[in-house]
This record gives structure tokens, sequence and C-alpha cells, in this order.
């Protein structure tokens, strides 16, 4: 049985910074639209934001995003990166991701859950249910 869900931590340089910074990306099937993107701020605390899969797929061969977070495949000092531009009420960054290994991260995540195929793996029921609360089932007249 294929695993439901991936992660992997990847060296992320902040620009303009010379030491990198450790970067977590992970996707699970049961939230098959998102890949969770996080920053380790400290050794004991993360920054996440979640990112639809299309545009991380989409950043990787042409700028793409709009509001908080653009990404754009970019060749800086020799290396192929995707930069990854996050913007929020406090501030901004922007940091680079080696290319390769997001394109591995991705095919990773097409072998959980192939494009196309995204709402076979939603629960609308189970999602419906936490957010009002109830046992979402039948209803009876």
């Amino acid at each position: 049985m294929a695993s439901e869900s991936v992660q992997q931590d990847v060296f992320t340089v902040l620009h303009g910074q010379a030491s990198p910074i450790v970067s977590r990306w992970a996707y699970r099937a049961s939230d098959p639209f998102a890949i969770s993107f996080s920053v380790r701020r400290s050794s004991d605390r993360w920054i996440e934001w979640l990112v639809a899969r299309d545009l991380v797929i989409e950043g990787l061969t042409t700028p793409t995003g709009i509001g908080d977070i653009r990404m754009a495949p970019r060749r800086i000092d020799g290396y192929d990166v995707v930069e990854l531009e996050i913007r929020s009420d406090g501030g901004s960054a922007v940091l680079e991701v080696d290319r390769d290994l997001l394109a591995q991260f991705v095919d990773s995540t097409l072998e959980i859950v192939d494009l196309g195929e995204e709402h076979d793996h939603l629960d609308l029921d189970g999602a419906i249910a936490r957010l009002t609360g109830s046992a979402a089932g039948p209803t009876t007249p």
C-alpha cells in the first residue's frame, strides 16, 4: 500500500543571507489540494503556511501566485532555485529553494494523489461534521 503522506526537509536560503535555514514540506492525501510549508525559526518553533499544490507545481517552471505567496523559478549564482516570496501584515521574506529538491518533493506528492484525482480523496461529510460540530449522516424525513 502506498503512503498517504510525504515530508521532506530542505535547506533553504533566506534571500541575501549566507546561512541556510531548514524548511519542511509536507503533503497528506487527506488534504489533497494543499502543501504545508514550514520554516524553522528556532530549535523548537516552526512557522507554517498552507500553499496550493497547483501553485507549487506551476512555480517550478513559471512565475506564479498573487497575494501572500508568490513563486518563480530563478538561476542564482549558478544554481536553479525556486524563489518563494511570502508576505504578511508583519512583513515579507524571500526564500530560495533548490528547484530539483522541490521537484522531487512534488513528484512524491503525485505518487500519492495524481493531478485531477484530488476530489476522490476528500471527506466532505467529515469536514462538514467538524465544522458544524455534528455527526454528518443521512437525514431522516
